[in-house]
C-alpha cells in the first residue's frame, strides 16, 4: 500500500467530519486524517486521555506526549489531559461523535473485525470495542483487498469480529460505502477505480447508490 494511496483514503475521510465534532484516530489511516484537517475545527481525541491533539513536526516532538499507537503529537490550543478512566468515560458516555477505525474485515451487514487474526499475535482490540458500543458515527478506512488479492469487504467476518454495532461508513482506496438497515450501499467511486473494479473485488453483496 503506498503512501500516497492512504493519503487519499484519509482525505476522502476528513470529508466525513463536521466542525467541531470531537473525532478519535485509530492506528494506521486513520493517524493520517490530521494532515488534512489543517483548516477546520475538528477536536481529536485520543483514549488513552487527551483532547485537542495536533500534528507535530520532527524537531518538536515530545517522548512523552503519544496517542493510543504511540505515536508522537502535538497539542492544540485549550489541549486537555486526563487519566485512560475519564478518557473511557467520555467514549462509553457518548461524548465522541465520530471514531475512525482501521480493520481487517467488514462485512455486508458492517460488522467489523479488527483485533485478533487466529494464530497471530496482533496489538489487540485497545478501544475499539468501546467506541464501537459509544461513539456517535463510525468510520472504517480499509484497503479493499489483502495483499494476495482477497476481499476485506467480505459476506461475513472470518476474524473474530468486534462488536455486534454495525459501523457507518467504509471508505476504502476503491470505493466509499454507507450501511443502511445492514445492507452495504456504494455510494462513491474513488479516483482511478471503477464500478466494474469495485464489482470485481468486492466478494459482500451491495448495492450502487452513486451520488451525482
Amino acid at each position: 500500500m503506498s503512501e500516497n494511496t492512504k493519503e487519499m483514503i484519509a482525505k476522502r475521510t476528513a470529508q466525513e467530519l463536521a466542525n467541531k465534532s470531537i473525532v478519535n484516530l485509530g492506528i494506521g489511516i486513520p493517524t493520517l486524517v490530521p494532515k488534512f484537517l489543517q483548516e477546520s475545527d475538528v477536536i481529536l481525541h485520543t483514549e488513552n486521555g487527551m483532547l485537542g491533539i495536533s500534528d507535530v513536526s520532527e524537531e518538536k516532538v515530545d517522548p512523552n506526549l503519544v496517542n493510543a499507537g504511540k505515536l508522537p503529537v502535538g497539542e492544540e490550543i485549550g489541549s486537555s489531559f486526563f487519566n485512560s478512566a475519564d478518557s473511557f468515560g467520555m467514549i462509553r458516555g457518548g461524548h465522541v461523535d465520530v471514531a475512525i477505525l482501521g480493520g481487517l474485515q467488514v462485512d455486508q451487514k458492517g460488522l467489523i473485525a479488527n483485533w485478533a487474526i487466529p494464530g497471530k499475535n496482533i496489538i489487540g482490540v485497545g478501544g475499539a470495542m468501546d467506541l464501537l458500543v459509544g461513539a456517535k458515527k463510525i468510520i472504517v478506512t480499509i484497503m479493499h483487498t489483502s495483499k494476495d488479492g482477497s476481499s476485506k469487504i467480505v459476506p461475513e467476518c472470518t476474524y473474530p469480529i468486534t462488536s455486534i454495532r454495525s459501523v457507518n461508513v467504509i471508505i476504502t482506496d476503491l470505493a466509499v460505502f454507507e450501511v443502511r438497515d445492514e445492507k452495504l450501499v456504494c455510494i462513491e467511486v474513488m479516483p482511478g477505480s471503477s464500478e466494474e473494479k469495485v464489482k470485481e473485488k468486492t466478494d459482500a453483496e451491495f448495492i450502487f447508490d452513486l451520488k451525482k
